[in-house]
């Protein structure tokens, strides 16, 4: 049965960048793939002033190209910790999506956004029904997973869960350098890969070759699962 996979940043581009190939084998796979973001007003980030609009508005335009529901919140950097009414907001956006499957961000990193979403994600997909309206029905996801979001931010992740994303790889990294370019306001070229791609790229290298594919992402599962090796 289709399920529903939700992978939850603080920024436009973190599940672009920590799990391109696992949601585009999810789309692949015609499950429903939906991203929720926390921060949705870029106004106060010098490089995005007067085009915050456009950077959301397009990111969810091309996020739908490739099959998944981009879905913001109202926070803006550095404008948001983890208090009552933020996990309120949080819970009933996750409540509202429904995941079987959740993936959010590793809660050690060097950008206290990323923490900060971490928490407040961790909170909402275990105990969203303690924090919403009764009339919205909440179960927690099945497997939930943090993400390992790349060099310069993550800080001391161990995975312990491999998916080879090989078969998925060039749509994966298309759709990452495309929101590059759209966050930059310069015209995609697949020839010339931004930073972000090759850093991805290298990363996705270096699991698949800790696992033994050509490219994989990494994961540490939240709690055990009882795994089928049979």
């Amino acid at each position: 049965m289709p399920k529903t996979i939700l992978g939850i940043g603080a920024h436009y581009d973190d599940c672009v960048f920590g799990i391109p190939g696992v949601l585009m084998q999810a789309i692949r796979k015609n499950h429903r793939v939906v991203i929720l973001s926390l921060i949705g007003d870029y106004s106060n980030w010098r490089p995005m002033k007067g085009r915050e609009k456009e950077l959301t508005d397009g990111t969810v335009r091309l996020c739908a190209e490739f099959g998944v529901e981009m879905r913001f919140l109202k926070f803006a950097e550095m404008s948001f910790d983890v208090e009552v009414e933020t996990k309120k907001q949080v819970a009933e956006a996750v409540a509202k999506i429904q995941p079987d499957v959740a993936f959010m961000l590793w809660p050690h990193d060097r950008h206290s956004d990323h923490e900060v979403a971490s928490k407040l994600s961790s909170i909402a997909l275990k105990h969203a029904d303690r924090l919403i309206n009764e009339e919205i029905p909440y179960r927690a996801p099945r497997q939930t997973y943090w993400y390992d979001n790349g060099p310069r931010h993550t800080v001391g992740f161990e995975p312990n869960t491999f998916v080879d994303v090989t078969d998925d790889w060039p749509r994966a990294s298309e759709w990452l350098g495309r929101l590059m370019a759209l966050a930059l306001n310069v015209e995609y070229d697949p020839l010339r890969q931004d930073g972000a791609v090759r850093s991805k790229e290298a990363l996705a290298r270096y699991r698949g070759s800790t696992c033994g594919v050509q490219y994989a992402e990494a994961f540490q599962s939240f709690n055990e699962y009882p795994q089928e090796i049979l």
